[in-house]
């Protein structure tokens, strides 16, 4: 169904997006400025749109309508040359309004502009094992980081918050008015329910993971490596998991699937156990294999502002052991058994209490069917052109 919005009598406006992480190589946030930018152009049936793209996604970014202009922004985000660069292109290009769907708004950019901001996570958790830099020049960086952080905030026309717990802690940080934040869910996809219409035939699943030398029953981590993602204790914990020696699991592994960075490549060095498998990037289409054949999904985050990664795995009938931090809670509500990510001992308790309990998991994984279908990736981009109108 297309989003009518002649009923406005509204003139025809240019907007402009920065997709710059658009795509899988973003990660999380390339996933939720991909699916923003392919639904809005979709819905939106009056506007004009010009989409900033990047060199490593320009390609992959198609679309036919007249009313869609790509550009190349071949600037790397987080530098000082985006800071120069960027407000040029968007000036050349004449957009009525901006949207930045990440923090990082150009300080000399003068064009109205909305901007999504997804957590807190460089003010709450500032640490240097989360880069690559000395201790000083990390806490460098994290001052300007901070900077931008607050101009961002403070200059936009309107923020749109991905949680009420991201809303609540903007305005806790920044003493920003309610009414200028919007708050709008992420997506997931909305798969049908019941696994024999999700999946192949379960030896098929079974020959992808076993590509990956995952021939054991395993639980399953999909993501990045950062320090807050708290996965050094989630391979603690795993160790605790196999010395109780399991009586149905005696050849447990726990798989890690994510491109293979610094942050992996340090977690790698630190691990001594063979049962962890660093499965490294997995394609989409493989990934659904590796949901089909887990004992469950674990999400060990210190803290999220919105947790996509449990949602994906509920909508793809794995069930869900999850921190109770953050924006879980409020995301995943009950189709997720929750710990304490700081208390290992909880987090061993829960984990093997659904790998003990079959009925258990069977009931989070219908939970999970049902939970998915409150996030949609169509409503998202609808409210987000809603925040446009508002504007323009």
């Amino acid at each position: 169904m297309w989003y009518n919005n002649n009923m406005n009598n509204q003139s025809t406006k240019r907007i402009g997006i920065d997709a710059r992480f658009y795509g899988p190589t973003g990660k999380g946030l390339g996933r939720y400025t991909q699916e923003i930018v392919d639904n809005v152009i979709k819905i939106d049936q009056v506007n004009e749109y010009v989409v900033f793209l990047s060199k490593d996604n320009f390609d992959e970014f198609e679309c036919d309508n007249q009313r869609i202009k790509k550009i190349l922004a071949n600037v790397r985000w987080y530098t000082l040359r985006e800071q120069f660069v960027m407000p040029r292109l968007i000036s050349t290009a004449k957009v009525d309004l901006m949207h930045y769907l990440h923090f990082n708004v150009p300080i000399f950019s003068c064009k109205k502009f909305v901007v999504t901001i997804h957590d807190l996570i460089l003010i709450k958790y500032p640490t240097p094992r989360a880069s690559t830099l000395s201790p000083i020049l990390y806490k460098i960086k994290n001052f300007f980081y901070r900077i931008i952080i607050w101009l961002a905030i403070n200059r936009a026309k309107k923020i749109i918050a991905v949680s009420k717990f991201t809303k609540q802690d903007i305005i806790k940080y920044f003493k920003i008015k309610p009414e200028k934040i919007a708050m709008i869910y992420e997506g997931v996809a909305n798969l049908s329910n019941g696994r024999d219409s999700l999946f192949t035939a379960k030896q098929n699943d079974k020959a992808v993971i076993s590509e990956y030398n995952i021939t054991d029953p395993f639980l399953l981590y999909i993501g990045n490596a950062y320090p807050h993602k708290n996965l050094e204790r989630l391979v603690q914990v795993f160790q605790k998991i196999q010395e109780n020696n399991l009586e149905k699991f005696q050849n447990l592994k726990l798989v890690l699937v994510g491109k293979e960075d610094y942050f992996y490549k340090r977690l790698k060095e630190e691990t001594k156990n063979n049962a962890v498998i660093f499965a490294g990037y997995v394609p989409d289409n493989q990934l659904e294999a590796m949901f089909s054949q887990a004992l469950c999904y674990v999400f060990p985050s210190l803290y999220e502002g919105f947790g996509l990664p449990p949602l994906e795995a509920m909508a793809k009938g794995c069930p869900v052991v999850s921190s109770n931090r953050s924006c879980l809670p409020e995301v995943l509500e009950d189709a997720a058994i929750y710990f304490d990510p700081e208390n290992m001992t909880e987090m061993q308790t829960e984990i093997e209490k659904l790998l003990n309990n079959e009925d258990l998991r069977q009931k989070l994984i219908q939970e999970g069917y049902q939970q998915i279908k409150k996030y949609d990736w169509w409503e998202s981009a609808r409210q987000t052109l809603q925040v446009y109108q508002e504007l323009l």
